[in-house]
């Protein structure tokens, strides 16, 4: 492994440029603390994207940190998307006590690495990743029918089955990417069996799959998607799903919530998604925020719970 200090960013996300339209690049303003902290439990700081002030690059992991303890967010979920990104994760998460890992190789990397002859090789490069003591889920693993065709899919449940067994087998939070693929998702979950703590990240069903989840006692991560005004399906679901089954995240710097749509996300802007979900839930703030803080550490254990390597 290369040494995660010898670099901020593993990637870097496009300015929008392609597209017709250059995207705002500046980072939003601090928002007002929240009374009763919470964790973003998922993140992707290995992702340059943004401007600071006076022109400064994009904010490193430390930096994000920092801002995000000011507001009250205590602590993240750092996911990694292939073997790369997420021995970083791991790497961060072994030095830096507000941050725990997860691990994966997303489902778009599967038929990729499939063709290359390499997915068995990415697979067992996680499984190792995975005996870390910091490392505390397996994702973002899934299914994504919107980027990856029928020729494809093979490859998506493979990994997907495999990412199961993995997280089984070394007692680990799931982390699903769910895109364009409900219905596969939960038929792969249900044959092979779900691992006993299981994340919908960036909860993107109504609420028919919201009841589902309820059921199975799968937890719902909310993102800044739940802020969006053509969003309403997704708020009735959030109205429906069991408080003890609901979870916050970013996923930035993807998906920044209202009014900063488009710009770039960052983990301290959790508590305007926190805040959103509380008005549509009717709910106390500070109430809905122990809440999430409590379901979170069930899930991915305390952030305390292992030491961290000294930074020398």
């Amino acid at each position: 492994m290369t040494d995660a200090a010898d670099a901020a960013h593993v990637r870097a996300r496009g300015d929008g440029s392609s597209s017709g339209s250059k995207r705002d690049l500046s980072y939003p303003p601090l928002p007002q603390a929240l009374v009763v902290p919470v964790y973003d439990n998922h993140t992707h700081m290995e992702i340059a994207d943004g401007v600071g002030e006076g022109g400064d690059g994009p904010l490193d992991y430390r930096e994000h940190l920092d801002k995000a303890s000011s507001v009250g967010v205590r602590g993240v979920v750092q996911v990694g998307t292939d073997l790369a990104t997420s021995e970083w994760s791991a790497q961060i998460a072994a030095r830096e006590p507000r941050v725990l890992a997860a691990v994966a190789l997303h489902p778009n990397e599967a038929p990729v690495l499939d063709e290359q002859g390499l997915l068995d090789e990415h697979l067992a490069g996680i499984e190792r990743l995975a005996a870390l003591p910091r490392v505390r889920a397996i994702g973002e693993t899934g299914l994504d029918f919107f980027r990856t065709g029928e020729d494809g899919r093979a490859a998506q449940v493979r990994s997907f089955e495999e990412h199961i067994r993995i997280a089984k087998e070394h007692d680990l939070a799931l982390t699903i990417h769910d895109r364009d693929a409900h219905d596969a998702v939960v038929e792969v979950l249900d044959r092979v069996g779900a691992p006993e703590r299981t994340v919908f990240h960036c909860f993107s069903g109504g609420p028919d799959l919201a009841r589902l989840c309820a059921e199975r006692g799968w937890y719902m991560s909310f993102a800044g998607t739940v802020t969006f005004k053509n969003a309403e399906p997704l708020r009735e679901a959030l109205r429906v799903a069991p408080r003890h089954l609901v979870m916050v995240e970013t996923d930035a710097p993807f998906l920044t919530p209202t009014p900063y749509r488009g710009r770039p996300n960052a983990p301290y802007l959790i508590p305007l998604t926190l805040r959103s979900m509380a008005e549509t839930l009717g709910t106390d703030a500070s109430m809905l925020a122990a809440q999430i803080a409590s379901n979170t550490e069930l899930v991915y254990g305390a952030w305390d719970a292992e030491p961290v390597t000294v930074d020398e």
